[in-house]
């Protein structure tokens, strides 16, 4: 196909990090597997404009320390069954919409100590709130 690029998908992403921020955001191409090696690190992973060009993505977590927040959407489910936590807590807001299907498998593997990790979807905008609309519907419709 000319004139068409296809986004170059890293088998293994590998993030160490001390001390500060770790974040993708936006449009951003998910690995086949993540690696998070961080100690005192605000880490987000949102993935409502990611680009996913397999349906699982595992995660390896090696986080002390801070927030892990992945952002879903809609067709991202977040599997924490293999996580370990240690004086650590886990909170999964997931509201599938029913008949969407799964685009996305993220899978929690390895250890978390001393922190949180949070499993949300987007933040409605002030005009959904305002409205209280849900974030699957536009602001304007």
């Amino acid at each position: 196909m000319a004139g068409v690029t296809v986004p170059e998908v890293k088998d293994v992403l590998r993030i160490e990090q001390r001390f500060s921020a770790v974040e993708r955001v936006g449009r951003w191409v998910v690995p086949r597997r993540l690696e998070l090696a961080v100690e005192w690190c605000e880490v987000t992973l949102d993935f409502t404009q990611a680009v996913m060009t397999q349906d699982t993505l595992r995660i390896d977590v090696a986080i002390c320390g801070n927030t892990l927040t992945l952002v879903t959407g809609p067709g991202v489910v977040v599997d924490a069954d293999a996580l370990r936590l240690e004086h650590s807590r886990i909170r999964i807001r997931q509201s599938p919409v029913p008949g969407t299907p799964v685009t996305l498998r993220v899978e929690l593997v390895g250890e978390k100590q001393y922190g949180r990790v949070v499993v949300r979807p987007p933040r409605r905008t002030f005009g959904q709130w305002l409205l209280r609309k849900p974030t699957s519907l536009s602001a304007g419709g």
